[in-house]
């Protein structure tokens, strides 16, 4: 017979395998829009603006937004400077505008906080870059 701890797991597994009960039939559950939380950002002074700053504050850092309209240079250049750390390719700077009330930003950084792993989980399809490698000594699979 499992443990309590084990069965619970097992539970947890198998409950989050299927999708959330609505009350209706075949209706899934409305994603809401990640926007809703841009507010909370703000008030938690989580953002971090510009290349410059964003160089400055790389322990600080938990994902880069840049915008679309962001120039094929800067991008890639953003990319190799920030390649440890997830880059999200969303909005455009009249967005930025929008939402942060930062005037021409084109690459955003967010401080680590529980505010900014939920930020990026809602974006995470949005990914541009992949995760650096380890070095082939350090891979324990080999």
């Amino acid at each position: 017979m499992p443990g309590r701890d084990e069965h619970t797991a097992c539970e947890l597994a198998v409950r989050s395998s299927f999708p959330r009960y609505t009350g209706r039939m075949n209706k899934p559950v409305a994603k809401k829009p990640v926007e809703r939380l841009f507010p909370f950002v703000l008030r938690s002074r989580n953002l971090i603006v510009g290349r410059d700053t964003l160089a400055r504050s790389k322990s600080r850092l938990h994902f880069v937004l840049i915008t679309s309209d962001l120039a094929e240079a800067s991008r890639e250049q953003v990319l190799r400077e920030l390649s440890h750390y997830p880059v999200v390719q969303r909005y455009s700077s009249d967005d930025l505008e929008k939402y942060f009330a930062i005037k021409g930003a084109k690459v955003i950084g967010f401080q680590k906080s529980g505010l900014a792993l939920s930020l990026y989980a809602e974006l995470r399809e949005y990914r541009v870059n992949l995760p650096a490698r380890s070095s082939p000594s350090h891979d324990p699979k080999t």
